[in-house]
């Protein structure tokens, strides 16, 4: 348990619950504490499925760009401390449904599309913003999303750099259920609950079956993500770009 994270039990299912308030910004202890959830789970052969959610009006608004405890930390290499969290993430064995009340964006998109299935509510928003911010794609993201809904919508999500609302992705395959907010956390431990229900050790190799290499191919992607940010996080597009963000306004990119 962490001040972060608890998991509550729910017959087989497990329901991890992560907060950051106000915006669930990802950080390296908020992974790191995700990921050690996770890896207590599929330690405990009585849960066979696990509901990941958060508290609060987003699911997760992206990833800590600026603070002591998210890339702006003071380590020789914040973002690879944080890749190595989101790497075990993916390494997690048992099946996992995402429940996604709010906004998805950046690195918040990629800890939904690390989930096997995403419960969604209306106004909930995807995003892959991170060219809005100056910054490449990362999270593994270059990987899943197209993997997830092929390569001509990834593309669309990241260079457009767009929300798009949950009825607009859900024939995407990006969301797999729509449930009202007030619905949301019942409706993923229900889809959790029919997983779990199902021999374990076949939902073990049947899973493994399905994401072959997807750990893999994560951990490749995430090489390339991590080296193409390390040279743009020091341009001066990415500072306007994070800078825009804070200030609630358009950036004013000039390319350098």
């Amino acid at each position: 348990m962490s001040e972060q994270v608890d998991v509550q039990t729910h017959g087989a299912v497990a329901c991890v619950v992560f907060r950051n308030p106000p915006s669930n910004f990802g950080t390296i202890a908020l992974m790191r504490d995700i990921a050690d959830a996770l890896a207590r789970v599929d330690a405990d052969p009585a849960l066979r499925a696990v509901v990941l959610a958060s508290e609060g009006k987003p699911f997760c608004a992206g990833a800590d760009l600026v603070s002591p405890n998210g890339f702006g930390a003071r380590s020789d290499d914040p973002l690879r401390e944080f890749y190595d969290q989101v790497q075990r993430v993916f390494e997690t064995r048992k099946p996992v449904v995402a429940a996604v009340q709010g906004a998805a964006i950046g690195a918040g998109l990629g800890l939904a599309v690390a989930a096997d299935f995403r419960v969604a509510a209306p106004e909930a928003r995807f995003s892959a913003n991170f060219t809005r911010l100056g910054f490449h794609p990362g999270f593994g993201l270059t990987f899943t999303l197209p993997r997830l809904l092929g390569p001509q919508r990834a593309a669309q999500m990241f260079l457009t750099a767009e929300r798009y609302r949950t009825d607009e992705v859900l024939p995407w395959g990006l969301v797999d259920r729509v449930v009202p907010a007030a619905e949301l956390r019942a409706a993923a431990l229900a889809l959790a609950g029919e997983i779990a229900q199902n021999a374990p050790l076949a939902l073990l190799s049947t899973r493994e079956t399905l994401r072959g290499g997807v750990a893999a191919g994560v951990r490749d992607a995430l090489a390339r993500e991590h080296a193409q940010q390390l040279t743009l996080k020091d341009t001066a597009d990415f500072a306007e770009g994070v800078r825009a963000m804070s200030e609630r306004r358009a950036p004013r990119f000039e390319g350098r």
